[in-house]
């Protein structure tokens, strides 16, 4: 026998050696398949993939969010501000939206009817629908803003982020 027809007789015996013990049915393992089958799935429960999978089954919306205990998954900030300041300044072009820290930030947009473009930064510090809880920072490209439109901004929110509240008490 040649050197390359040995190993190529060894190679397919390794190769078969292999694929006979993925089989199951032939060194004491079960060939039902329902007992392979649970088999596979009491290995799987162990898995991080398994844990991933529970988790998102206990998860079936976003609003899951705001209601969590879990201080990793948790959001601190309130929905209904949250939304309300999304509703409110709906004309802006987000520029990035974090619901774990409350911050929303915008691009220059201007306002239906309105010459002026601005630009926004929400802050939703806390998740009581309160004055308190948010904040709002605007600039427009001439330079600062007046505090009475930066006052109108988050009266308009809070008068919303209410708006919304008293709808959901109604479900």
């Amino acid at each position: 026998m040649t050197v390359s027809s040995f190993s190529r007789v060894a190679l397919i015996a390794v190769a078969t050696a292999g694929l006979s013990g993925c089989g199951g049915g032939w060194f004491g393992g079960s060939s039902d398949p329902e007992a392979r089958q649970a088999n596979l799935d009491a290995q799987y429960q162990n898995t991080p993939m398994a844990e991933v999978e529970r988790e998102r089954r206990s998860k079936s919306t976003v609003w899951d969010l705001f209601n969590s205990d879990d201080p990793n998954v948790t959001v601190e900030v309130n929905k209904y501000l949250w939304q309300a300041s999304l509703e409110v300044l709906n004309f802006l072009p987000i520029r990035s939206v974090d619901p774990f820290t409350g911050v929303i930030a915008t691009d220059y947009g201007t306002p239906p009817g309105g010459g002026r473009a601005y630009r926004a930064t929400v802050y939703v510090q806390d998740p009581a629908l309160d004055a308190r809880s948010l904040k709002v920072s605007l600039q427009s490209k001439g330079g600062a803003v007046s505090q009475e439109t930066v006052r109108a901004v988050e009266d308009a929110i809070l008068t919303r982020a209410r708006q919304l509240r008293v709808r959901d008490s109604r479900l």
